[in-house]
């Protein structure tokens, strides 16, 4: 039976794969806005679309390398190409809340280099993350820590969007048959970014499990390449389960501690 931080690597590799894999099959079929991000470096609008399915591709091997054989100096750049990723929503004009909502894309490989100790040097970026090593108790509250913190950015990202009235939101919610999209991107909005100070201020595993449950359910609304969006957010929905696991191992380590100073 696996080890609660066994579960947890195993998720984060998985949710790093998937939102690498998804985000690389949209250069791959050149997706339009992606123009937009290229635009910000001063790239032009053909060589944007030539150079979408190198960066799909690139994505794509990195993501099967993160789930095949993971590595810290893949986890590490995948934590600042998804940063630089996420934050080309808001460079190339679009809300801020675009980038804290995709916390998760950066969110994850940072969890994963926390669970694995982090660096200590050189020839540790190239050696296989192993999935059996012992987690000490800080290692573990740190790793907590962040996940708490990217769980709170996604939410609250998503939550923010649905409060402005993001067009696409609004799509998704009148493709459902609800006849006042706004009204119900409100309510949405609300509960999310009451959900995000939750998970940040004190996370319960029953209440997480709804959020969990909630956030997989919102993500399957996509109209167009539903089956690639649902994929890209693997790190959001990786963050939150791995969140859940990991709050009934710190909860542990505290009692066992408790008992030890009791003991003493």
């Amino acid at each position: 039976m696996l080890k609660t931080e066994q579960k947890i690597h195993y998720v984060l590799r998985i949710a790093i794969a998937m939102c690498f894999i998804g985000h690389g099959t949209f250069g791959i079929i050149t997706k339009q806005i992606w123009c937009n991000y290229f635009a910000v470096f001063g790239i032009d609008t053909d060589t944007a679309y030539s150079l979408m399915p190198w960066v799909g591709v690139a994505d794509i091997l990195l993501g099967i390398i993160m789930l095949a054989y993971p590595m810290r100096a893949i986890a590490l750049w995948l934590v600042m190409w998804g940063a630089v990723t996420a934050f080309l929503r808001p460079a190339s004009g679009e809300p801020f809340a675009e980038f804290i909502e995709r916390a998760g894309n950066f969110g994850a490989p940072l969890a994963m280099l926390i669970l694995s100790g982090g660096i200590k040097n050189f020839w540790q970026l190239f050696a296989r993350i192993d999935p059996n090593a012992a987690v000490d108790s800080k290692t573990m509250k740190n790793l907590f820590t962040c996940l708490k913190v990217v769980g709170f950015l996604l939410l609250m990202g998503h939550g923010w969007l649905n409060l402005i009235q993001k067009k696409g939101l609004l799509g998704q919610y009148t493709s459902i048959g609800f006849s006042n999209p706004g009204r119900v991107a409100q309510f949405v909005g609300v509960f999310e970014i009451a959900s995000a100070l939750v998970v940040l201020i004190k996370p319960i595993r029953s209440v997480l499990l709804i959020f969990i449950i909630w956030k997989i359910a919102s993500e399957l609304l996509y109209p167009h390449y539903e089956v690639f969006e649902f994929i890209e957010r693997g790190g959001s929905y990786g963050t939150l389960i791995a969140l859940w696991f990991a709050i009934k191992q710190v909860s542990s380590n505290l009692t066992i501690n408790s008992l030890q100073k009791t003991h003493n």
